[in-house]
């Protein structure tokens, strides 16, 4: 009977044991729950608060000025390759060029300059595409549209200051005269035309295109939406 006494005794101190592991273990997966649930936080936070310094630096280096004899635009980076690199851009940008009978622009790099060729055109979405036989480094573009309210960065050259930059978010998605826009809030001005939108990682969503421009009207940026040059005149670099 004693003994029978001290085996129960045993048993019921080993399960005490055994349910007070369970209970450690259960804890501790709880905690490395709450830390990754944490760190999901940290990175949604970042995303949503992006580094736009970093991003201004990793991108500006794709971002060129175009030039004509009769004005100029921004254009950015879509592929490169053996035979150079191609640089989309609007079709208003460079049509003073074609209406000359010449396909010559002058494509401004950071600080040197080099001659392209205006290679495709689509006039009714506003687009072109310039060559130039240097191999630069192309943006990634974004495979879908950001949600409205994202925040994003237009780059380019407003009256010809390269390399500037200013953020806003995408205010909508619009239907204008039969093609789609996505409006921003991020200043532009002349010269910013065919330049880049990129949003937080330094994808493009976007090309700025025009605004508007009235009495009582701010930050009415519109931009076309990435996907149209990249399915219609180029082929681009997927993110």
């Amino acid at each position: 009977m004693v003994a029978a006494l001290a085996m129960s005794a045993a048993a019921i101190a080993g399960a005490g044991a055994w349910r007070l592991e369970r209970t450690d273990a259960e804890a501790l997966a709880a905690q490395r729950q709450t830390i990754v649930e944490l760190q999901r936080e940290v990175v949604s936070l970042r995303a949503a608060d992006p580094d736009w310094a970093a991003v201004a630096a990793r991108v500006e280096p794709s971002v060129v000025t175009i030039s004509t004899d009769d004005g100029l635009g921004s254009g950015w980076v879509a592929r490169d390759g053996q035979a150079g690199s191609d640089i989309l851009t609007n079709y208003h940008v460079i049509a003073s060029a074609l209406d000359a009978g010449t396909t010559a622009v002058e494509v401004t790099q950071q600080d040197r300059t080099m001659p392209g060729e205006v290679v495709r055109t689509d006039a009714g979405d506003d687009l072109a595409v310039v060559h130039v036989a240097a191999k630069l480094v192309p943006l990634a573009v974004a495979a879908g549209r950001p949600k409205v309210g994202t925040m994003v960065m237009a780059v380019g050259a407003p009256l010809g200051l390269s390399g500037s930059v200013s953020v806003g978010v995408v205010a909508a998605f619009r239907s204008l005269y039969g093609a789609d826009y996505m409006q921003f809030t991020a200043p532009i001005s002349p010269g910013n035309s065919g330049g880049p939108v990129v949003d937080g990682a330094g994808r493009v969503v976007g090309m700025a295109t025009a605004k508007l421009v009235m009495d009582g009207a701010e930050s009415l940026g519109f931009a076309i939406p990435v996907q149209v040059p990249c399915s219609q005149l180029a082929r681009c670099t997927l993110a």
